[in-house]
């Protein structure tokens, strides 16, 4: 980290749950009056989500790494669009499996394409490019999928041996053509390729498990090794996703990088949602957010430690921004800054520092915690129907990652923290802060300051599908403040009806 209060360790995912089915049901809208909808087309997924799901689609025994792996050439594509399948195994034949991920009452997806007896083949094993010690694969196209009939929304591709010696996952988002009137979801693949040592490197670790032999620029023409090849989506995204189909809401699917690619997709959106674990954000992807946001688009932003790395996409030999460039304090080293662009290091350091927090409010402050959440303003509207109290905690809801207000760095106002939870950072004391600011547009933004956030939709209590014991009280708050939440933000600009009613001088004292 370039920044000594933005760390306290050398950060690795948590550990990822198995997601279950939840049983709760929707609860009734957060607010009587709401804000004006925004005009838009009709809800195109409503018969989507009233279809029954297909059980079975979880992956419990993947089987050896060697047995089947798999990767697609695009991270997204329009309902109808082809994308290429790569996959690599000694199996004589396999079946892919397209799986549209959401709630189908508690079944948590839904078969909507098969493909069986491809033909399999063994690809070559990966090399390593020694400059940027980048991971290539160089791996033949297997399968062409046609997405035709494919409606819009987020996908795992399953891959099952004819054999029955291996089962892996692919991710594919299949993208909305429009966003306007839609809450958007906005997935971070990203992310998930910076964490991803499919082949012995990420973007943090090497061979030799640290930044020296770490890559500097990393590539989507591999698998993911995490989560049986679902990368970070099944902790980090797939929870949030059950619920907000589950509340009916009108919905719209995208990915950081095509918000890079083309800003002017968030045109007219009610809301746009940043997930779990959203690290890893290109200049433009922020610029893209920041403008509809000063066009009135609400931002809920459901995870911590967001926005906190700039980066560069570049292409590889299989299409355009299949390259996520990442040099962090090696930044003067890239050619491509010494060619004049930015520098790919935290959005707070220098060059051209930007600190998150002109966007988020909140600011990421440290890793690893594991704390309890406090909440301080139970009367917020956010907490409307929890029941809860001034002081009331819960048990680990604050890790592993957390964010807080820090006046310090550019702060939008007038904020509000609605919980301020305690916690030690390798031995130095500070505060994890839930809080909601609003701007000059009408836009509210919603910030929990926690990474644990989404996955804790999933707590049931022990036996559940959250780790980190967390318990099904948790999961009931979170739940209930996310419908509150997302049932405000879709119906305008939040501002209007929501004003953020600034306590930082009651919270952290005068400036």
């Amino acid at each position: 980290m370039a920044a000594a209060a933005a760390s306290c360790g050398a950060r690795q995912p948590e550990a990822a749950p198995v997601p279950h089915p939840s049983d709760g049901r929707p609860t009734g809208p957060a607010t009587g009056d709401g804000g004006a909808q925004r005009p838009g087309p009709a809800d195109d997924l409503k018969d989507e989500r009233a279809r029954p799901g297909t059980p079975g689609w979880e992956i419990t025994d993947p089987g050896p790494d060697s047995a089947i792996e798999g990767f697609a050439d695009r991270v997204s594509v329009l309902p109808g669009e082809p994308f290429g399948l790569h996959v690599s195994t000694p199996a004589g034949a396999f079946t892919v499996s397209a799986y549209r991920m959401g709630w189908y009452g508690g079944a948590r997806a839904r078969l909507v394409w098969r493909r069986e007896h491809v033909p399999g083949t063994g690809q070559p094993a990966p090399h390593v490019e020694p400059t940027t010690r980048t991971v290539l694969t160089g791996w033949q196209r297997t399968l062409t999928v046609d997405t035709a009939g494919w409606p819009a929304g987020a996908y795992l591709l399953r891959l099952d041996t004819e054999d029955g010696s291996g089962h892996r996952y692919v991710p594919l988002t299949v993208r909305s053509a429009t966003t306007t009137g839609r809450t958007v979801v906005m997935s971070a693949p990203a992310t998930w390729q910076a964490y991803n040592e499919w082949g012995g490197h990420s973007l943090y670790n090497g061979p030799t498990g640290g930044l020296a032999t770490r890559s500097l620029k990393v590539v989507f023409d591999r698998p993911y090794d995490y989560d049986h090849g679902a990368g970070l989506f099944l902790v980090y995204e797939a929870p949030l996703i059950a619920l907000a189909e589950r509340l009916g809401l009108p919905l719209a699917y995208t990915t950081g990088i095509d918000v890079a690619r083309a800003p002017e997709l968030l045109a007219g959106a009610t809301t746009v949602v940043s997930l779990g674990h959203d690290e890893y954000w290109s200049p433009e992807q922020r610029a893209g957010v920041v403008a509809a946001r000063d066009a009135g688009t609400n931002l809920a932003i459901l995870g911590a430690n967001c926005c906190f790395r700039r980066v560069r996409f570049e292409p590889t030999d299989l299409g355009p921004d299949r390259t996520v460039v990442c040099y962090k304090d090696a930044w003067a080293q890239d050619p491509g800054h010494q060619a004049g662009a930015p520098a790919t290091t935290d959005f707070r350091a220098g060059p051209g520092a930007d600190p998150e927090s002109s966007m988020l409010g909140v600011i990421y402050d440290g890793y690893p915690v594991d704390a309890p959440y406090v909440v301080s303003s139970p009367g917020h509207w956010a907490f409307e129907g929890t029941g809860v109290a001034a002081g009331d905690s819960f048990p680990h809801l604050v890790g592993v990652e957390y964010d807080r207000v820090d006046t310090g760095f550019p702060t939008p106002r007038p904020i509000e923290v609605i919980a301020h939870s305690p916690v030690v950072c390798e031995g130095r004391p500070s505060h994890a802060d839930t809080a909601y600011h609003t701007v000059p547009s009408g836009a509210g933004v919603f910030a929990s300051g926690t990474m644990r956030w989404v996955e804790t939709l999933d707590a049931r209590g022990p036996g559940g599908p959250a780790d980190h014991g967390i318990d099904a009280r948790a999961g009931d708050l979170v739940r209930r403040v996310t419908e509150n939440v997302l049932r405000t933000f879709a119906a305008g600009p939040a501002a209007l009806t929501h004003p953020a009613r600034d306590n930082l001088g009651s919270v952290y004292g005068p400036a």
